[in-house]
């Protein structure tokens, strides 16, 4: 009978404002996500809402490193909205907090018409702020969220490296480029273009420049190291040390481009050594040279039937 007095005493706005469902917050404290709407929809759009930017945002964390401990408040909120429009709006507004911490709060109007995308951006934005403390724009939310989609990701890579190997303009600077050029981009698989740069650093180059090999040289192939290893003792010292160097090159791609680098990383010790013959030297490069081929046709069949 009290309920009954105190339900009837209650304004309209009061009565739903009792029935719309508790807020949802991620394990990490990072995610909070607030329904306008009643119990019963809970499961059709609170929840899933909830899981979409909580999955999100663990898939940034592990494609970007990014760890981080538990928020004792939220740095993402996202609020949904009326869901009987079809408004497709994805509204986000940064506050701080009386402490200084910034927070980004999301607003879905309506969460069954909301464009996915921008909705996606918004979180890899509300992302970067609360764990990096870093407004990123746009174009920079693009890449992050390209870094959680395997496949689109490793197309991105390789064409990011073909237009700077082009000489043309791209996302990254000189020194982001070098770095991935020097990644594995897809662990298992060497496509045309990371044999054609594993084959790039078949050289030799003096450790100073001021003094080149037989004082006439400043960079040199293998076969020609085989001539000078003789004549000039640097030869022989760059060769152990390129000998590592080109089975990281050639490493954690196809099991091919895998036994290229160690037949040349092995005729560099040798170079290195100097126990064997020039003939015997010039064998083992051949054996590495065809093995190179090798590579380079079986990377050439995995990109063709990768396009059928």
């Amino acid at each position: 009978m009290l309920a009954v007095i105190l339900a009837a005493a209650l304004t309209r706005a009061e009565l739903i404002d009792r029935l719309k469902t508790p807020p949802m917050t991620s394990a990490s404290g990072l995610v909070r996500v607030y329904a306008n709407c009643p119990e019963d929809m809970r499961s059709e759009f609170h929840r899933p809402v909830t899981k979409f930017v909580t999955k999100t945002c663990e898939a940034l964390s592990l494609s970007t490193g990014l760890r981080f401990p538990r928020f004792a408040e939220p740095g993402i909120i996202v609020s949904i909205g009326s869901v009987r429009t079809n408004d497709t709006r994805v509204l986000e507004r940064v506050y701080k907090r009386g402490d200084g911490t910034s927070y980004t709060q999301i607003y879905l109007p309506a969460p069954g018409f909301s464009d996915i995308q921008k909705f996606k951006l918004a979180i890899a934005r509300a992302f970067a702020l609360a764990v990096e403390k870093k407004a990123i724009s746009i174009d920079e939310a693009v890449r992050l969220l390209r870094g959680i989609n395997k496949s689109e990701r490793i197309s991105y890579n390789y064409a990011e490296i073909d237009r700077w190997l082009k000489g043309e303009k791209t996302e990254l600077d000189d020194e982001g480029m070098m770095k991935l050029c020097r990644t594995v981009i897809e662990p298992g698989v060497a496509r045309q273009s990371d044999v054609l740069r594993f084959a790039s650093r078949l050289y030799l180059y003096p450790p100073y420049y001021a003094f080149p090999f037989a004082g006439k040289s400043h960079r040199c192939t293998f076969a020609q190291a085989i001539e000078l290893m003789d004549i000039d003792p640097f030869v022989r010292f760059v060769a152990l040390d390129k000998a590592s160097q080109v089975i990281a090159y050639g490493g954690g791609r196809s099991e091919y481009l895998g036994d290229a680098a160690k037949a040349y990383s092995d005729f560099l010790l040798e170079i290195a050594r100097a126990k064997k013959s020039k003939e015997e030297l010039a064998a083992m490069l051949d054996k590495a040279d065809l093995k190179l081929n090798i590579a380079l046709e079986e990377a050439r069949k995995f990109e063709e039937g990768a396009k059928r």
